[in-house]
């Protein structure tokens, strides 16, 4: 998988390419590829729907059903595929003036295209989370969603990178990756249940949702460090530190600045009378932090993240929000089904020797995710009433934010199929049992005690 998070460059590097081929050819071949994605997409997810599942799994199972894994509609040439391995060009030769011997050329030119689209997905993905999280809701629960979110990154983080290092003797960078995945918590799976079953506004449920915000910030820090450490090839404490500074040093500030430009971002909406004026200004803007990002060596998502923080605390958040959502509809699919596409469930096949370790693997990963999750709701103390099982079990479930991870892995070079591969189980089973788990964690016979209710007790 190569989804090289630089989408300048790498529109740049298909120009050649798209030259050397037909170019009526190359843009079928990139609308089948639209077609494909799409269908698997929507019948991924409307068959979640159905199941009370989130639709994300559903994207990324119909990815896998459509890519390497099974039908081989939708394969790439970054991974050593070829034309002949594409069912799609196939079909193609068949019903175009398409020759074998001019296919490679195409293939190679609609990978590179749809590699690309699906990156500027991931972009806008992350602008849409930071746009749906609450800078004041965080501060609002404060120290107990603090200590939740920092032991639900570091011990999941330490326990999963020391494991596969002495335990599996992979490599440092990639047992890093791997680790940091694992850091991931997905609010919007987490909210939606919580929701549904009318503890949102609880102790536990604001707790819950405060960390999850948090920890969507750690772990694009953590995302950006370990990415920038994959560039260089070599762990260095002082690298990391000045990784780490400069992280923190990025987003804050751009937080900071964009308190500033936010009343002349919407004063600058306001006089335009052109359509869609909200939406092209805010783009704009999200990607003048992405390319800064991007060219100061952390990631452009960490840019898009923060533009949708600074952007959310404006008076244009909710019509944003909305004019978002067909944008990231559009986009934001591409993403997760190349990456259930590129996705090689063949590497765990138990029948075949060499995937042993694999299988070892990913069964580890899924331990360490849901012990490393569910130890945090007991690092609050000095609140007997609250459910400290709940809190942690609901800070289990990666979904889509643990795809980035595994995603931007393989896309820098530091996972192997087996280990990318690995991690994307391992989302995919705290997604399932997540849900269910909160369900009976919390004991509705016994109401739960609100932060209302908490503030008017007398202190101890």
């Amino acid at each position: 998988m190569s989804l090289q998070l630089s989408i300048p460059f790498q529109l740049i590097a298909v120009t050649p390419v798209v030259e050397a081929a037909d170019s009526s050819l190359v843009l079928a071949s990139i609308l089948l590829s639209l077609v494909v994605i799409y269908l698997a997409s929507k019948l991924g997810g409307e068959i979640c729907t159905r199941f009370n599942l989130p639709p994300v799994l559903g994207e990324l199972v119909g990815g896998v059903v459509v890519g390497t894994s099974v039908l081989n509609l939708l394969v790439f040439s970054e991974s050593g595929a070829t034309a002949e391995d594409s069912l799609l060009m196939k079909f193609l030769v068949l019903t175009s003036s398409l020759t074998s011997e001019n296919a490679g050329a195409v293939f190679a030119a609609q990978s590179e295209v749809i590699s690309s689209l699906s990156e500027l997905g991931v972009v806008i993905l992350l602008f849409e989370i930071g746009l749906e999280s609450d800078l004041k809701e965080l501060i609002r629960v404060g120290p107990k969603a603090a200590i939740v979110a920092v032991v639900g990154v570091v011990t999941p983080f330490a326990l999963g990178t020391l494991g596969l290092v002495y335990l599996f003797h992979v490599p440092v960078i990639p047992s890093v990756f791997a680790g940091a995945a694992l850091t991931a918590t997905s609010i919007g799976i987490t909210a939606k249940v919580l929701a549904e079953i009318g503890r949102l506004s609880s102790s536990e449920g604001q707790i819950i949702i405060g960390a999850a915000v948090l920890d969507d910030v750690l772990g694009i820090i953590v995302l950006a460090v370990v990415s920038s450490l994959v560039k260089t090839g070599e762990i260095q404490i002082t690298n990391v530190i000045f990784l780490v500074i400069s992280a923190a040093v990025f987003l804050i500030g751009a937080i900071v600045l964009g308190r500033f430009l936010g009343p002349f971002l919407v004063k600058l909406m306001d006089n335009m009378q052109t359509r869609g004026k909200v939406l092209l200004v805010s783009l704009v803007f999200a990607f003048i932090l992405s390319y800064i990002a991007q060219v100061i060596q952390l990631e452009a998502i960490l840019g898009s993240f923060a533009a949708g923080l600074v952007l959310a605390e404006t008076t244009k958040q909710s019509e944003l929000e909305e004019q978002i959502l067909p944008v990231a509809d559009l986009f934001v699919p591409l993403f997760f089904v190349c990456v259930g596409a590129q996705t090689d469930l063949g590497v765990l096949n138990p029948a075949i020797p060499e995937n042993r370790a694999g299988l070892a693997i990913a069964a580890f990963l899924i331990v360490v995710a849901i012990f490393g999750k569910v130890v945090t709701g007991f690092a609050i103390f000095g609140k007997e009433q609250l459910n400290r099982l709940a809190i942690g079990v609901g800070m289990i479930p990666r979904g889509e934010v643990g795809l980035v991870f595994a995603g931007v892995g393989a896309a820098s070079g530091a996972l192997d199929a087996a280990t990318q591969t690995a991690i994307i189980m391992m989302v995919i089973i705290t997604t399932f049992i997540a849900p269910p788990l909160l369900r009976v964690v919390f004991d509705k016979d016994q109401p739960s005690v609100t932060l209302a209710e908490k503030s008017q007790e007398p202190s101890s």
